[in-house]
């Protein structure tokens, strides 16, 4: 049985956007409770995809002021964080107990620094399984695919590992 999870709001950087739906798997998103995509990570996505335009109406579109709180440029600089990061760290001061969603290492990383709570691309995959969105042959089998239909840079082992997690799920994953 789905075990029922809170529905946080979520703040999208470009990387989930991108390699959820070149996978096919942009759906796996409607169940948050908000989408909300700052101006600057919408202008990368559809440069890059531009067929998620065609599902705009599931994506709320904000416009951001990036922070200039001291410690958050020190963060910037120090991550090397591209204007669609940024904008998604400084809209996720407005929601902190909502989740950030990136691929990106670096921006995962300023993101633990400000106590935030992120998930990636592969994350949103198990959360499926949790929610019983997806069964889990269909994301072993998904999965798989990585490597040869997204974008996604993902250590092969790390992807490997992420299938191991899969093979062997329980209840209590």
């Amino acid at each position: 049985m789905a075990e029922i999870e809170p529905r946080p709001t979520a703040i999208c950087d470009a990387g989930p956007l991108i390699h959820l739906d070149e996978i096919g798997c942009l759906d796996l998103l409607s169940d948050f409770q908000a989408l909300l995509v700052p101006n600057q990570v919408w202008a990368e996505v559809v440069r890059h995809r531009p067929s998620v335009r065609d599902q705009s109406s599931v994506f709320h579109r904000v416009p951001v002021a990036i922070s200039a709180h001291p410690q958050f440029r020190a963060l910037v600089k120090t991550f090397s964080l591209d204007a669609g990061e940024q904008a998604a760290l400084s809209l996720m001061s407005d929601y902190p107990q909502g989740v950030l969603l990136t691929d990106d290492a670096a921006a995962r990383m300023a993101a633990q620094a400000l106590g935030l709570r992120t998930h990636g691309s592969l994350g949103v995959l198990l959360r499926s399984i949790r929610l019983g969105r997806r069964e889990r042959p269909e994301v072993l089998s998904i999965l798989h695919e990585i490597p040869t239909r997204s974008s996604l840079h993902i250590k092969a082992s790390l992807l490997q590992e992420v299938i191991e997690r899969v093979v062997h799920w329980t209840e209590d994953s």
